[in-house]
């Protein structure tokens, strides 16, 4: 980039940053036959059971950041490869709870500890997965994250003249 040039906006940076590493574990998990969006909800659904959390897919769409009808479309793939069980909730006939197989626990294990070696490689110029500053930059995209999203309204003046 010349001096000349503006500097890239940080949301540019993070949606590059999210590109980049979501291309790296798509590439890293394929090799168990999961893509990046599976690895995520397998991965949040490995962590909640072992907290003892039996998740409908509304709870683990909320948890991911997914919206709900991927998490539904991503669970029924990993239901027909074996992966997940998808059961009514008894409280709820409404909701489907999730909750990994024997299968898809060792295929989750097997890809968390990838993932690990991947994100260590990806933050080596940080100084790696457990450094001081990959832990302040984890606080400052969670800072980030938490930081609620206030609706816009936009005003007369800013619509005059725009087209929808």
């Amino acid at each position: 980039m010349s001096t000349d040039s503006p500097r890239p906006t940080p949301g540019f940076l993070v949606w590059r940053l999210a590109n980049k590493w979501r291309v790296a574990v798509d590439r890293a998990v394929a090799p168990l036959g999961l893509t990046h969006a599976q690895y995520s909800l397998v991965a949040s659904l490995y962590g909640m059971q072992r907290a003892g959390e039996r998740p409908s897919q509304r709870r683990l769409a909320d948890h991911t950041g997914l919206e709900a009808l991927y998490v539904s479309k991503l669970a029924r793939a990993l239901e027909s490869a074996g992966l997940i069980e998808r059961t009514r909730d008894p409280r709820d006939p409404r909701a489907v709870q999730l909750a990994l197989t024997e299968q898809g626990r060792a295929v989750t294990r097997q890809a968390i500890a990838v993932v690990q070696e991947l994100l260590q490689q990806l933050l080596e110029p940080l100084g790696g997965l457990d450094a001081p500053r990959t832990r302040a930059f984890a606080d400052e995209l969670t800072t980030l994250l938490d930081a609620p999203l206030a609706p816009s309204v936009p005003t007369d003046e800013s619509t005059q003249g725009t087209t929808p």
